[in-house]
Formats: structure tokens, sequence, C-alpha cells
């Protein structure tokens, strides 16, 4: 990622912090109304994913500057997915509903540029998930 691309993500992120559970929520009726199957990996009560998304993303931001930190416990993270049932097929979904979920919460400041930024960011961190997913030989 580039300074540029780190920079437009944590000033949005600045944006939405302190509206993340919006966020969360927006994230999750979403992906839920775009994959009604997703809805049946998660408890009833939401409000302890939401929270886990938004602490999530939080370390993603604080770790931009250095993304080989966070590795080791992404790959972990795309293990356990795979053992839910997540495919690899699925991360696009996930990820076209975090960056619309992004637009309705940040308005106009969600311009092109910081929407390239988060899918950037959103890639690395996928990509290391199936990294860890494929370790199960359930990524496909």
């Amino acid at each position: 990622m580039t300074p540029t691309q780190i920079s437009l993500i944590r000033d949005s992120f600045a944006h939405v912090a302190p509206v993340a559970d919006d966020l969360a929520a927006r994230f999750y009726a979403g992906l839920f109304a775009r994959t009604p199957r997703f809805r049946l990996m998660f408890p009833a009560d939401l409000a302890p994913q939401r929270a886990k998304l938004v602490a999530a993303l939080a370390l993603v931001v604080r770790s931009l500057d250095a993304p080989e930190a966070l590795k080791a416990d992404l790959r972990a993270l795309g293990a356990r997915h795979a053992g839910y049932g997540v495919r690899s097929a699925d991360y696009a979904l996930v990820g076209q509903a975090l960056v619309d979920a992004l637009a309705q919460v940040l308005g106009a400041r969600f311009d092109s540029d910081t929407a390239d930024a988060w899918a950037a960011a959103y890639d690395a961190v996928s990509a290391a998930m199936l990294d860890g997913a494929a370790g199960l030989g359930t990524a496909a």
C-alpha cells in the first residue's frame, strides 16, 4: 500500500470510529441481504460480532505501516473461517459489503481514491486469510 492510500484509510476511519457500530450494522445488513446463507453462520445477537469487526478493522488500520505483523493472525483467522464454511469466492462478497457500508457511512468523504485504498487493504487482508484457509485445504 502506498503512503497516500494509508493516509486515506486512516483519515476515513477516523470519521467512521465515532459511528463504528453503525458501520458494522450496515455491513452485516448488506452482507446478509446480498448472501442470505451467511446469516446462518452467525448467532442471533450480532452485537458481539459487530464489536469484533470494528476491533479487527481498527487493528488493520493501525497496522497498515507494518502489514507483515498481522500475517500470521490473518492466516489463522482464514483457517478458522474455512472451518465455518467460508469459501474463497465468499471473500469478494464480504469485501463488497464492507465497501458499501463504508460508502453509506462516509457519504461524500468516500471518493474513488478512498474506495480504491480500502479495496487494496481488503485485498491484502483477504489474501492472507485465503492463504490460511488453503492450509486447511478448504479454500475452494
